[in-house]
């Protein structure tokens, strides 16, 4: 039988926190009744952690935590801080190595030229954090933000209203981590962060509405310009289709019509095929050499061929600059 002087938390895997019942059925650290607020909690905090106090569900709100040093020395795991509550906290230089911060809520501390390197901040609540100056090398946020989470299960729910709000919720963070990454150079999290703000400014608009589906097709086209490898896979995806279309039509060659044909055989029919995925590599890099020539409504794909391809090719040289030099 648990002892009642004994806090009654527990952790996610069921282990219960060893400190002082203090009078709620929780100790300090995780009595949400006790305001915390200005509270100077750096040194103290660092004795609980060092001497293997529970850090997972901790509330901190507004505590004053700065120059905190939570680096769990000699460990390959950083101090596991799950689920805790330190909104509004004042975490500014705060040493946070490798800490597992994941479920936890950051929303409105102030992180600036806190160390995160190797942070795990899968599902935390980043709204509205300050980090100016912060390290964020290597940190973890998994698929998604929190706010994201709520809003892709709203959606699933058919409540249209909360889904806007955390989409908008979720464009800030990531808004947010891109802006810190850029003035910490890490040019990586920069890609990922731009990417992850217009799909959630996308996820706002209306299902099938015109600006919907242009923003869906301009991130599998390009990434929104974070993904060189999209233009080219979308490149030879294209390429093989319009020399179906060449294959199946027909184009005009010094041995004349070439399409398919139940006539020739196998081998004779792939060679043709493969004539026209040249003629179709020709036309999308609009090297026009000439020696082919499209006929009937091969004409059109051609012509259509040719203009994406222009875009294409334009558009990879800016995307592919844009990521090599950062």
């Amino acid at each position: 039988m648990t002892e009642k002087n004994n806090c009654q938390y527990h952790s996610s895997e069921g282990e219960q926190c060893t400190g002082a019942d203090l009078g709620n059925g929780y100790c300090f650290w995780h009595d949400k009744t006790i305001n915390k607020s200005n509270m100077e909690l750096t040194e103290r905090l660092e004795a609980y952690a060092s001497g293997g106090g529970m850090l997972q569900g901790i509330c901190l709100k507004r505590a004053k935590l700065r120059n905190v040093n939570l680096v769990k020395k000699g460990s390959s795991k950083g101090y596991d801080m799950r689920g805790a509550d330190m909104y509004r906290a004042d975490l500014e230089n705060a040493h946070l190595f490798n800490i597992n911060l994941e479920n936890a809520s950051l929303m409105k501390a102030n992180l600036n030229r806190a160390n995160l390197h190797c942070a795990n901040l899968h599902n935390t609540n980043l709204l509205g954090t300050k980090l100016q100056g912060a390290r964020l090398d290597n940190i973890r946020l998994g698929e998604h933000v929190q706010q994201e989470a709520v809003a892709r299960n709203a959606d699933k729910e058919k409540d249209r209203a909360k889904a806007i709000d955390f989409y908008e919720q979720s464009e800030e963070i990531y808004r947010n981590l891109r802006k810190a990454a850029e003035s910490d150079g890490i040019y990586t999290l920069v890609g990922y962060c731009a990417r992850k703000e217009l799909t959630m400014r996308r996820m706002q608009y209306e299902k099938f509405s015109q600006r919907r589906i242009v923003s869906k097709a301009v991130d599998l086209f390009c990434g929104y310009g974070e993904s060189p490898f999209n233009v080219i896979a979308f490149s030879l995806l294209f390429i093989f289709i319009c020399a179906v279309l060449y294959f199946l039509l027909g184009i005009n060659t010094d041995h004349g019509i070439l399409r398919v044909s139940s006539q020739l055989s196998f081998f004779e029919n792939l060679n043709n095929f493969f004539t026209s995925i040249y003629f179709s590599v020709v036309t999308f890099t609009t090297l026009g050499y000439g020696d082919i020539q499209p006929i009937g409504y091969s004409r059109l794909v051609a012509t259509i061929e040719a203009f994406i391809g222009s875009f294409a090719l334009a558009l990879y040289v800016v995307v592919f600059v844009q990521k090599t030099t950062r």
